[in-house]
């Protein structure tokens, strides 16, 4: 009786083991259903990395070509603000000549002035025209001082430019200094 139980247990361990067994061929359609969902999953990945990358890229392009042209256009800010002090002096020089009457002196130093000036507009330098009796704007002049204002239509208007300002393109390298009515 035994040796019927073995047998029967043989067989039924048996039967179980076919059941359990995986032919090669169910072996291979499970490994590649989920190999090729990983695949997917991995590419997509991948592409959405370098869609990124590419992105990212272009914007760094974009970014440091407007860098490129803002310090070009800047790039003489030094050299132009160094200057304005002696365009100062060519102004004084100017009006001290003026006053002297001496028309060929007058004549001369105005034409050193003038190519002085115009070689520096052609460099971008510009000047911020203020005229007395403009109303002052704190964004655009620099108030020297306050004075009582000689008459009620100067109160809280410019009275007299000490300094004339320069921008660069859209930048201001010095901003004029006035004297404000009180």
């Amino acid at each position: 009786m035994s040796t019927k139980k073995n047998t029967h247990e043989e067989s039924a361990s048996n039967e179980e083991l076919q059941k359990e067994e995986i032919t090669p061929e169910t072996e291979s359609e499970q490994n590649n259903e989920s190999p090729q969902n990983n695949v997917e999953e991995e590419l997509a990945k991948e592409k959405d990395k370098f869609l990124r990358l590419f992105a990212e890229f272009e914007n760094y392009k974009k970014r440091t070509t407007k860098e490129r042209i803002e310090l070009f256009k800047t790039a003489g800010e030094d050299i132009l603000s160094a200057m304005l002090p002696v365009i100062d002096d060519f102004d004084r020089a100017l009006a001290e000549i003026s006053k002297s009457g001496d028309e060929n002196m007058l004549k001369g130093v105005e034409l050193i002035y003038n190519k002085l000036v115009n070689t520096l507009k052609s460099k971008g330098l510009e000047k911020i025209e203020v005229a007395p009796s403009d109303i002052f704007d704190s964004e655009i002049h620099e108030a020297v001082t306050q004075i009582p204002a000689p008459s009620q239509e100067l109160k809280g208007k410019v009275v007299d430019v000490i300094e004339k300002g320069y921008k660069l393109g859209n930048k201001v390298i010095r901003y004029p200094k006035v004297v404000v009515g009180q």
